[in-house]
């Protein structure tokens, strides 16, 4: 599986996104390990395994395996924490002053630069839709030096892969009726 069969999987309906995913592929705003870490986190988060198995097999060897852990490491916490802290964010009261008690070490030393990690954490929170950790990744990343263009283009990645594991899985819904 690669970028190349996904993009062969995708309908006539979903065009541009055969178009955007294969730009996106190439896009020149992110160096190497943050453009491969963004897509691999990004089809994590997107939680469709034929998506999951050709972002990984495009993008993985572009990785070192720290980074490649960072990236999984990334998709991980986000799944918990945008659960989390969207829950304390939109319901409000005292949730928000109480410790969350939930193990985040990885955080702090994620074998890769900080600010990719945290680019990773903005990718998947963005697929899970947690505003609060989008506003807290996005300005730390920004502190880090990354342009808004850099952040617009991970973005970019992550609603790409997660519109092109919706259509895959809603093909395959369809082909079993």
């Amino acid at each position: 599986m690669s970028i190349d069969a996904l993009k062969e999987r995708l309908p006539e309906y979903a065009k541009d996104l055969k178009l955007n995913l294969g730009s996106l592929a190439a896009e020149v705003s992110l160096n190497t390990q943050q453009r491969a870490g963004t897509f691999v986190v990004s089809a994590l988060a997107s939680r469709n395994a034929e998506v999951t198995r050709g972002i990984v097999a495009e993008f993985g060897p572009q990785l070192s395996p720290e980074a490649l852990h960072a990236a999984k490491a990334a998709a991980a916490m986000m799944g918990m924490n945008n659960v989390y802290y969207r829950f304390v964010h939109l319901v409000g009261g005292d949730y928000p002053r109480l410790p969350a008690r939930l193990r985040m070490n990885i955080i702090g030393k994620p074998g890769v630069e900080k600010v990719d990690f945290e680019l990773w954490s903005l990718a998947a929170s963005a697929v899970n839709g947690c505003g609060m950790c989008m506003t807290s990744h996005e300005q730390m990343v920004r502190e880090s030096g990354l342009s808004q263009e850099q952040v617009q283009a991970a973005v970019r990645i992550a609603s790409v892969v997660h519109a092109v594991a919706a259509v895959l899985e809603g093909e395959d819904a369809l082909a079993g009726i």
